[in-house]
């Protein structure tokens, strides 16, 4: 059994750090309801990017991702009657998760106070901008925001170039990470205790955590490393980009065991005695001389050739594009990616996946189903909840809730 798979998360998401929180507890078996807001046409995750699995042009690829194995009720919880259905909804629920505004879930009475006397067991996930408690609770917050406010971009990149983001969306998928975290370890107490409780974190506090190491550095004697010279650590030589005849090569010896190795592998064993090099101390010192007799040697042979002889011994990587990387044999032949059957498109029958990063005795989660349209759940959610068919084509006819036409019965 995987961990979570007795547990029924209700989930408000919009963009990305909330699904993909979402979608993390949905891989460790938990059933996950994606409430969706009608008024807003669902997440706008699902009209991102011009690239879409089917012709008609209603299931976006970049909603896939982090939408699949979820169930979708379109439901306007600003309405009493809303409101109501999610309170029904509560006695069979664990969590209540989402990714508003700090200021949003005690207006929309989605945190613990408002919940309990629905089920005191329930337990009420936070996970905003900048936090619910402070001046800037009411502030809208994205991942690249928080890149640029807490020095991520002015440490990214090479020295002299303008501040610079990372390429992917780092703190909207930690902020998905630790606000998981909040979720599980919640669920936890609320299991030892009898009670849920407000979890909170925020894409702010999470991206200034992260700077960790460097953020001590500064609060403490004042030091900023800034921007490194091909992406190289700060305090540890040789670990950095090098130059090989067809690309470049990572190579981190973050020990002296390392070096060591590496001087013997590439066939220069003569730099361990150089005094220059002979400690870490001193390759820092004299980093770009390094640099400038490493690439020399290395630009003889390709970055393949440098893996098949490096590679298992001393920490190394090729820089690889995306292409590269998904048709690596690491990756192909190792279960990373996962093919689903797909039957919304004449012109193609399966869809791929990148397969979850973790396994439970062993197995990993493969069960993976197709997200579902927008409200596609809706009359199921409803029906089991009590309301008869009429009741749910009025809710349907006031816009409170939606239903595809293909889910809508008489």
């Amino acid at each position: 059994m995987l961990p979570l798979m007795n547990k029924r998360i209700l989930s408000f998401e919009t963009w990305g750090s909330g699904a993909f929180h979402a979608e993390l507890l949905a891989l460790m078996g938990a059933e996950v309801i994606n409430i969706e807001d009608p008024q807003q046409r669902g997440n706008p995750l699902r009209r991102m990017g011009s690239l879409y699995l089917d012709e008609e042009k209603q299931d976006n690829e970049g909603n896939q991702f982090c939408l699949h194995n979820k169930k979708s009720l379109a439901l306007d919880i600003r309405t009493k009657e809303g409101l109501g259905i999610l309170h029904k909804l509560l006695p069979a629920s664990d969590a209540v998760i989402n990714n508003f505004r700090g200021s949003l879930p005690e207006k929309l009475g989605i945190t613990y106070k408002h919940l309990a006397p629905y089920n005191e067991k329930i337990v009420c996930s936070h996970l905003s901008g900048y936090g619910r408690d402070n001046e800037r609770a009411g502030w809208p917050g994205y991942d690249f925001l928080m890149q640029a406010e807490t020095g991520w971009m002015s440490i990214t990149g090479e020295p002299g170039s303008i501040p610079t983001k990372v390429g992917v969306s780092v703190v909207d998928l930690l902020g998905s990470v630790y606000g998981a975290l909040c979720t599980v370890a919640s669920l936890y107490h609320a299991e030892q205790t009898g009670k849920g409780c407000d979890a909170d974190t925020n894409l702010f506090d999470i991206a200034l955590n992260c700077l960790c190491y460097q953020g001590l550095w500064f609060l403490n004697d004042g030091f900023t490393a800034g921007k490194q010279s091909r992406s190289a650590h700060t305090t540890q030589v040789p670990s950095q980009l090098y130059k090989t005849a067809d690309g470049w090569i990572y190579i981190a010896c973050l020990t002296q065991k390392f070096w060591e190795l590496f001087c013997d592998k590439i066939g220069h064993p003569e730099l361990m005695q150089d005094e220059r090099f002979h400690a870490n101390e001193n390759r820092l010192e004299n980093r770009q001389a390094l640099t400038d007799i490493l690439d020399g040697i290395l630009m003889k042979k390709t970055t393949s050739q440098w893996m098949e002889l490096l590679s298992g011994t001393i920490p190394c990587a090729p820089v690889d594009d995306i292409r590269q990387t998904f048709e690596n044999p690491f990756v192909r032949d190792s279960g990373k990616i996962i093919t689903v059957p797909y039957d919304k498109s004449q012109k193609r029958t399966s869809v791929e996946f990148i397969a979850p990063p973790f396994k439970f005795d062993g197995e990993m989660f493969n069960d993976f189903r197709i997200g579902p349209a927008l409200g596609e759940h809706t009359a199921e959610i409803l029906e089991s909840l009590g309301y008869a068919g009429h009741e749910i084509r009025e809710l349907d006819e006031k816009q409170i809730i939606v239903i595809p036409n293909d889910k809508r019965k008489g």
